[in-house]
């Protein structure tokens, strides 16, 4: 057995309020500790979206009574907020900025509102945009222009990872992370309703429909080849129900929390991974770019050597798929400690809901 750090992941969906029915803060977290992560940061496009003061505080008190693991909460930037986000910045994991595909209320398709989130929001608090190729390239002009942090969620393309190797040598404040489903692509399966469209722009449809979609190969080895300039790993843990999924209209996402270990694990036996490679873009990293404080007493033990295969059934996710089914892997998670108290055991989850802190209440300095 290992001992590494409790992992954090910056970016996941807990569908609470308005889409319990395929997953919830109690669910999500009990994925996120299955999956070996003691802290998670959650995206505010639920139903309501999280923008304002009263949305807020209905999304912390969902995860006060529910939650398994740490948190915090996202806001998201709309047309109008800027004023009350900044007022609330304090008590967020950060501002997320939608400027790109996304569903929902909260995307931003005129500039001068980023501007004005730009300006607002506190220098020394996080902005996470979900922006692709040109679109983002306009972001890095606007870090530059503020001379301020920005993250850039999941990244997938050869040239956005080419721009922000240029960016970062030429001394803006940007950070990127991936989900592993751009650097591993889920297998071939052909469950019904599977639109195999091959890969590239365009790919995916029916349970592989996903945002960003599913690159190329070309594209996921320039991720590869720049690793050194890939920050975090995230999941974008974004889980529908299979009903959905197999509709007429799939709604892009899939579940990542307990995937993505084991997924990279994989790769170091492979060789294209180091440990240090995770712990870094999995902790180390996420904690310094989100300002987060340590968890005392708090580790995960893995077993690295464990051979099996993934199967939904044994997941905790509510929504009860996984588009990585059938895929062996090897290592796994084997015992999960958080705040000196055991959380996760041998495939059992033993953190009652309610036991999982809100990270920005517990440091006020963060």
């Amino acid at each position: 057995m290992l001992k590494l750090p409790g992992l954090i992941d910056p970016h996941v969906h807990m569908r609470e309020p308005g889409g319990e029915h395929k997953e919830d803060w109690d669910s999500g977290t009990a994925a996120a500790l299955a999956g070996g992560f003691t802290l998670v940061l959650a995206m505010p496009n639920t139903k309501p979206p999280v923008t304002d003061a009263a949305t807020f505080e209905l999304t912390l008190a969902a995860a006060g009574g529910k939650a398994r693991c740490d948190y915090a909460q996202y806001l998201g930037a709309g047309a109008d907020n800027a004023a009350e986000a900044a007022a609330l910045a304090g008590r967020a994991a950060g501002l997320k900025m939608y400027l790109d595909q996304t569903y929902g209320p909260l995307r931003l398709d005129d500039m001068t509102l980023w501007m004005q989130h730009f300006e607002r929001w506190p220098a020394d608090r996080p902005i996470v945009v979900h922006a692709e190729s040109r679109s983002m390239a306009a972001t890095l002009l606007l870090a530059g222009l503020f001379d301020r942090p920005v993250h850039i969620a999941h990244i997938s393309l050869r040239e956005e990872i080419l721009l922000i190797r240029k960016a970062k040598e030429r001394g803006l404040k940007v950070t990127c992370e991936v989900t592993p489903h751009h650097l591993f692509p889920p297998p071939p399966n052909p469950p019904p309703n599977l639109r195999n469209l091959g890969e590239g722009q365009g790919g995916g449809g029916g349970r592989l429909e996903v945002r960003p979609r599913l690159n190329t190969p070309a594209d996921r080895q320039a991720l590869w080849d720049n690793l050194d300039c890939i920050d975090c790993f995230a999941t974008d843990h974004a889980p529908h129900t299979l009903a959905e999924k197999d509709g007429p209209n799939p709604p892009p996402g899939f579940p990542g929390l307990e995937t993505a270990l084991p997924l990279l694990l994989s790769a170091v036996h492979a060789g294209r991974l180091t440990l240090d490679d995770i712990i870094l873009r999995s902790y180390t990293n996420p904690r310094r770019i989100f300002h987060l404080p340590e968890q005392p007493d708090t580790w995960i033990e893995i077993d690295p050597d464990a051979e099996w295969t993934i199967h939904a059934v044994d997941t905790f996710t509510r929504c009860g798929w996984t588009p990585y089914e059938g895929q062996p892997v090897r290592g796994r998670v084997t015992r999960v400690v958080l705040r000196g108290k055991e959380a996760y055991q041998e495939g059992k989850v033993t953190a009652e809901p309610g036991t999982g802190k809100n990270v920005r209440m517990m440091n006020e300095e963060c």
